[in-house]
């Protein structure tokens, strides 16, 4: 082989690895209390809204503020603040999938994707502000 052939199939090589680490997604879902041994490291949490209890979301006193509870599938309930809107059709959920990190026992959300029930509706994507 030459020395050419070498150089360009490292090349080759270099390139398919940054954009797989660039495009691929390594996260794995998480639970609220496998996400609270690193605070502040970012993590996926599925869970279940629970409407048994009190959303706060006051569009007046601050439009990018919605704190809510969750239930992950271990079955642990957390309280979850999102810095954006409260997204429109929470309560119609089937699921939620928030990104985010565990501080002080509390979730903080920066992205959630609610599943929808219908299979013929799309899942709704709602991105919070920075803070």
């Amino acid at each position: 082989m030459k020395k050419t052939h070498i150089v360009l199939l490292l090349l080759v090589v270099i390139s398919l690895s940054v954009i797989v680490s660039v495009f691929a997604d390594f996260s794995t879902y998480e639970t609220f209390s496998s996400a609270s041994k690193q605070p502040g490291k970012s993590y996926y949490v599925i869970g279940n809204l629970q409407k048994d209890k009190d959303m706060e979301y006051d569009p007046v006193k601050d439009p990018n503020h919605f704190i809510f509870y969750a239930k992950d599938k271990s079955g642990n309930v957390n309280k979850v603040i999102f810095n954006g809107e409260k997204p429109r059709d929470i309560e119609k959920s089937e699921q939620i999938v928030m990104l985010g990190y565990e501080d002080a026992g509390t979730f903080h959300c920066s992205r959630i994707q609610m599943k929808c029930p219908s299979k013929y509706k799309k899942d709704m994507v709602v991105e919070g502000k920075s803070s």
